[in-house]
């Protein structure tokens, strides 16, 4: 049956159609199944730490259950690229930190492109490191450390949270600067560097304040300094490297970021939602608690 030319382009406009009616209408009813949220360190860190504690709010706030899954390893590349390929339909997101872009210019061969595969939706907590030690570390200042360091060169043991990861790179330009030599042992996130760490098993560790500062708080870790330009509220009386190594400052951040070209309705939604969170008195508390009530002045920017 031959169609009439005016019904042909009728039936060739309404099928050109559907795909923008459907994005629309799913972004409408989203989210209608439960949601991952993609970390890539092992569980105790600071992503992890807001991907749940993120995750729990939306999960009230829109019905359904946002899922935290850890994909450690390669630095956290392996966590971004299985977001980077997922489907761009909102039903799986990364905690991204700035270790993501640290990797765009560490490593060469990525499958995938961090700036381009990947939006941001909310800009979620800004947050500086720590350097803490075991309670029976001969030291408990900064500019102890360093006598201790440079009296015993390439014998100390720094864990850091893997290698390229913002806990690496405070822990170099420390070295740098204090002029010590010390060795770097990489972990799959905080969490095991800190119970090697706690053991005794590794002399300091430099990481996130979020995934030490109960740690710290019960006397099973001794923090030397912060590596913030200021001292932080949680712990007021614990220094800045830059009390004694002037210009040292290490931050970090995270954000909630979803695979490109997800629909702008849900990326718009959700943004709200993260917003309205960090601005609820309840988590804002519990968020400076843990040393992240901090936010960037704008959200970072993914692009390379």
């Amino acid at each position: 049956m031959k169609l009439a030319r005016r019904e042909f382009l009728h039936l060739a406009a309404s099928v050109a159609g559907m795909p923008a009616v459907s994005r629309v209408a799913s972004a409408q009813t989203y989210p209608a199944k439960p949601v991952r949220i993609i970390v890539g360190f092992a569980a105790g860190g600071v992503a992890d730490v807001l991907a749940r504690l993120i995750g729990q709010w939306l999960s009230e706030r829109l019905g359904q259950t946002f899922i935290v899954e850890s994909r450690p390893g390669a630095a956290s590349n392996i966590g971004a690229e299985a977001v980077a390929r997922a489907p761009a339909d909102g039903y799986t997101l990364l905690m991204a930190t700035n270790v993501n872009v640290i990797n765009a210019t560490v490593y060469e061969k990525l499958t995938f492109n961090f700036g381009r595969d990947l939006e941001p939706i909310a800009n979620v907590a800004s947050f500086p490191q720590v350097i803490v030690a075991h309670p029976a570390f001969p030291a408990s200042t900064v500019r102890e450390f360093v006598d201790y360091a440079k009296a015993n060169p390439g014998r100390l043991s720094m864990a850091t949270s893997g290698t390229g990861s913002v806990p690496h790179v405070a822990g170099e330009l420390f070295k740098f600067m204090a002029g010590v030599d010390m060795i770097n042992v990489p972990y799959r996130g905080d969490a095991p560097a800190l119970g090697d760490l706690i053991a005794n098993q590794v002399h300091v560790c430099f990481c996130t304040l979020a995934s030490s500062i109960e740690h710290i708080r019960a006397g099973k870790l001794r923090a030397l300094a912060v590596t913030s330009a200021k001292r932080v509220e949680v712990l007021p009386g614990i220094p800045t490297v830059s009390e004694f190594i002037p210009d040292y400052e290490v931050s970090g951040w995270s954000g909630l970021v979803a695979p490109k070209d997800t629909p702008a309705a849900i990326v718009n939604k959700l943004n709200m939602e993260v917003n309205a969170g960090l601005a609820d008195a309840k988590l804002k508390a519990r968020l400076n608690e843990l040393g992240l009530g901090r936010r960037l002045d704008r959200p970072p920017s993914l692009g390379i």
